[in-house]
């Protein structure tokens, strides 16, 4: 048998950047020729959380990092197949030393395909390294000093990478692999609303927002128009890792002044909640299909296939619910209280189960990250039973928050021929206004599918007397005892 040269592999999964990046130094610092490695798996292509629009954005990260990796003659590996299939394909070329790659905080299916990539190793004498990400815990039992952790993590030194003189398969070699494999098509169309991944439009959307944008924050995070303009829109560029949690934590911190300080101490408290969901999620991980509080399984709510297409279409007769929801689906953003709205229409006022919800909003969120999803659908549908009951009332926030109906008539146009006092609830015009702005109620626009306020009253009165469940109060005290902080103030801080 020819003498296979010995390499490393970094296998990228949720971390696609070149900097602060611990399994690439890792790598490198092992001074072995290193190999760069995406795999589009099939089982994850094929599966309902995942959506064309995330393929896309991994696509264009991964050609903004090839583009800079030029520069240092090499490139990704990039193809399509399993990470297994993968793997056995390349030890007929070369002999695999060790993996590196971070810990993923991730769906069930991929908690299993890690499971099985470990056994994988064992049996082929493959080292697998994994790193933790963004400061989240593997194996925590509870939060005794999680957050003094997480916060040392952010503070520490970045893991700065010097490629220059690096042991890198060459772009040549790399080439000569994909000859083997099925090589993956990077190209991707250019969407008007998607934003486009990559570390470099990363760092665009950062300075923009450190510099001038974050001037609005606090003011705007609740609007739904102003909101895409205020509010930082890095969601998905750390989501798909190409920025890491602490480049932007350490970033808000080098902008932060006497004038600002308030508008990015409250951002900067958003990236602490964050990374709080994600660990409760790696800590809870049957939240993908369960409600945390095991006191909710006992719920039960009525199937109704015609509701849940009429919100999925954005056509349910309330039009900041429908403006939200095809904004998200043209666009694959939405500002936090929206999203929030959406999944308390669905599961309060429709009274649909919220896992009915998950499979399609995962897809349609550009930011999908499975640890921030599941803990949000599970506290926003009012299953946690330690957070306040919040049940949206999509009237008052577009009152509220959408006073001039801009971003309603923006989504929905049918409804910008009505007077301003009919847009917010235009099922509230007689027949006569209908005639008179030539317009019909149920052909133009939908009447509402349900009665908003009987069935606010009903989602109430059931979650608020199950609060008072033993089974209920049973979990709440054990998910208090393995998640609350010590000191949960410190989550709230804006100054420091």
């Amino acid at each position: 048998m020819i003498d296979r040269e010995e390499i490393n592999v970094v296998w990228f999964k949720r971390d696609l950047r070149l900097q602060d990046n611990e399994a690439i130094y890792n790598a490198l610092a092992s001074n072995k020729p290193t190999l760069f490695l995406y795999v589009f798996e099939k089982s994850l292509i094929d599966d309902p959380h995942y959506d064309e629009r995330h393929w896309n954005f991994i696509k264009q990260s991964l050609v903004d990092l090839n583009q800079q990796l030029e520069n240092y003659n090499t490139k990704i590996l990039a193809v399509t197949s399993e990470v297994i299939t993968v793997f056995n394909q390349l030890q007929n070329y070369y002999k695999i030393d060790t993996v590196y790659s971070h810990q993923e905080t991730g769906l069930l299916i991929t908690y299993n395909r890690d499971k099985e990539f470990a056994r994988y190793c064992r049996n082929n004498s493959i080292n697998w390294v994994e790193n933790n990400n963004n400061g989240v815990l593997r194996g925590l039992l509870n939060r005794e000093d999680w957050f003094d952790k997480w916060e040392n993590y952010m503070n520490d030194s970045q893991f700065e990478i010097n490629y220059t003189n690096r042991k890198l398969l060459s772009i040549e070699s790399v080439k000569n692999l994909e000859k083997y494999f099925i090589k993956s098509d990077l190209e991707t169309t250019n969407h008007k609303y998607f934003q486009k991944g990559g570390v470099t439009t990363a760092w665009k959307y950062a300075t923009s927002f450190f510099e001038e944008r974050h001037k609005g924050y606090m003011y705007n995070i609740s609007k739904p128009n102003l909101s895409r303009k205020s509010c930082s829109r890095l969601s998905p560029y750390i989501a798909w890792g190409n920025l890491s949690i602490r480049q932007v934590y350490q970033t808000a911190l080098a902008y932060k002044n006497e004038e600002n300080k308030k508008q990015l101490g409250a951002f900067v408290s958003r990236l602490r909640w964050q990374a709080h969901f994600i660990q409760k999620f790696e800590m809870e991980h049957t939240m993908e299909t369960a409600s945390i509080n095991k006191g909710y399984h006992k719920l039960k709510k009525s199937i109704s296939l015609e509701y849940q297409q009429a919100w999925q279409e954005g056509k349910t007769g309330f039009p900041l619910i429908d403006a939200s929801m095809r904004c998200l689906i043209e666009t694959g953003y939405l500002n936090f209280r929206m999203r929030s709205m959406l999944v308390s229409f669905f599961t309060h006022i429709l009274w649909q189960p919220w896992q009915a919800s998950s499979e399609y909003l995962s897809r349609l969120f550009l930011d999908f990250e499975p640890g921030i999803h599941f803990p949000q659908l599970n506290m926003q549908a009012g299953e946690t039973g330690i957070n306040d009951l919040r049940v949206y009332n999509p009237i008052k926030n577009s009152l509220e928050h959408d006073a001039d109906a801009t971003f309603i008539k923006k989504w929905i146009p049918e409804l910008g021929i009505l007077p301003k006092a009919f847009i917010h609830e235009p099922y509230l015009m007689t027949p006569l206004d209908q005639q008179f702005n030539n317009f019909e109620l149920g052909v133009d626009y939908p009447k509402p599918i349900v009665n908003i306020k009987t069935n606010r009253k009903r989602a109430l009165d059931i979650l608020w007397n199950m609060k008072n469940d033993e089974d209920v109060v049973n979990e709440s005290r054990r998910i208090l005892i393995k998640h609350t902080l010590s000191d949960r103030s410190r989550m709230l801080k804006t100054n420091t």
